[in-house]
């Protein structure tokens, strides 16, 4: 297909552009969220081609980002695994310390000033970014059949529970939007509008693909699983922001799926609320213009995005329309998709803006290479990003 060998064409140029290749000559740059989509990538490229090539550089990827975002920075006075484990425990737990984000500029340290343009240039953890790890992880334990990437799955995440979940001033929990290296202490204090909602959604996904591995995975998440649904309660989840938009979706796509598998939250009308609050999203977001623009003023990877959640909607009508009885308490569902289906076409053309060279000559897609090529890449083969 069209789109596929276009897929694969970008993930080559990633591979070496970015050190991934096995004899490259570049050293390796990891960035923790673009290989996150990156691992998806090549085990859709899997799936279509059955190359045994795909796979494993899927799972040269995941070693290679282990290796180093699960380092400290060589521009850090420390060494060896942020875990404080040794090498040869960090290499059979390599998530148990978290992973950095790979950011350019080292982090903030204790004391120095906050500055709130700086730090998005600056190093540290994301919750949203491990649980898009945690994601890429489930994903490549399925596909090789070995449940240790699963494992570390789940120590990632109890890691990252533990760090950023905390009671602000003395009321409900919430967590932080960004800690330390070594999860010692908050770089921002604020919650990200959606990370409760990722975690949930990726704690209970986690939860039922360890029950169904070959050798299935015990596992009480319970604590967690509740503490992230408790943070969910009441939120209004609309947002204008079409990388948000794009991940609403595709969190709706994945709460759909998990409550066919019969292991949704506990959260009733959950999946409406936030069909709803995408839809006014979509309203407002198209209604700026800011897809007329010129390339040069405009962000690639947050539109391609939009672009990947954008084909959630499908997923998402045939599983409601051919199993209305897993959704019988949530009837708003069917009108709810037919009108976000009006937005579909929007995932074509943002592709085809962004597959046209001169798109991406600006600077504003340069900038943003990486990231960009990978989730282009992302929009044009999303299944193993988009399914459990």
């Amino acid at each position: 297909m069209k789109e596929e060998h276009a897929a694969r064409q970008i993930m080559e140029e990633f591979a070496r552009r970015t050190g991934l290749l096995a004899a490259g000559e570049v050293p390796p740059r990891r960035y923790l969220w673009t290989d996150a989509f990156a691992v998806c990538n090549y085990l859709t490229l899997f799936q279509q081609s059955g190359l045994a090539e795909d796979r494993d550089t899927a799972v040269r990827l995941v070693d290679q980002v282990h290796g180093v975002l699960g380092h400290h920075r060589h521009d850090d006075p420390r060494s060896g695994w942020i875990s404080g484990l040794d090498e040869q425990d960090g290499r059979l737990h390599p998530t148990a310390g978290g992973l950095r984000i790979g950011k350019k500029l080292p982090e903030r340290q204790a004391g120095e000033p906050h500055d709130e343009r700086l730090e998005w240039e600056r190093d540290g953890q994301y919750y949203h970014y491990l649980t898009k790890w945690m994601h890429a992880l489930c994903r490549i334990s399925r596909a090789t059949g070995n449940p240790t990437y699963t494992v570390w799955a789940v120590e990632l995440g109890r890691r990252a529970h533990k760090a950023f979940c905390h009671n602000a001033d003395s009321g409900p929990k919430r967590l932080y939007w960004k800690m330390s290296i070594d999860l010692s202490r908050p770089q921002v204090d604020s919650m990200g509008h959606h990370d409760p909602l990722d975690g949930l959604l990726t704690w209970i996904s986690i939860q039922e693909q360890a029950a169904r591995l070959p050798s299935a995975i015990p596992l009480d998440l319970a604590a967690e699983i509740s503490a992230l649904a408790d943070m969910c309660r009441g939120i209004n989840w609309t947002t204008a922001d079409p990388l948000g938009l794009g991940g609403l979706l595709a969190d709706a796509w994945r709460l759909a799926q998990l409550q066919g598998l019969k292991a949704g939250t506990s959260l009733p009308g959950l999946l409406t609320d936030m069909l709803d609050a995408a839809l006014v999203g979509l309203s407002l977001y198209t209604r700026d213009n800011s897809m007329q623009q010129p390339a040069a003023y405009r962000l690639a990877f947050r539109e391609l995005g939009l672009a990947i959640g954008l084909q959630a909607i499908a997923r998402l009508e045939a599983l409601v329309t051919s199993h209305p009885d897993l959704f019988r308490h949530e009837s708003d569902l069917v009108p709810l998709l037919k009108v976000l289906k009006e937005y579909v076409p929007l995932h074509k053309e943002i592709e085809q803006f962004w597959l046209r060279t001169e798109n991406r000559a600006v600077p504003s897609w340069k900038e943003h290479g990486d990231i960009n090529m990978v989730m282009l890449a992302t929009s044009l083969a999303p299944d193993c990003y988009l399914d459990l």
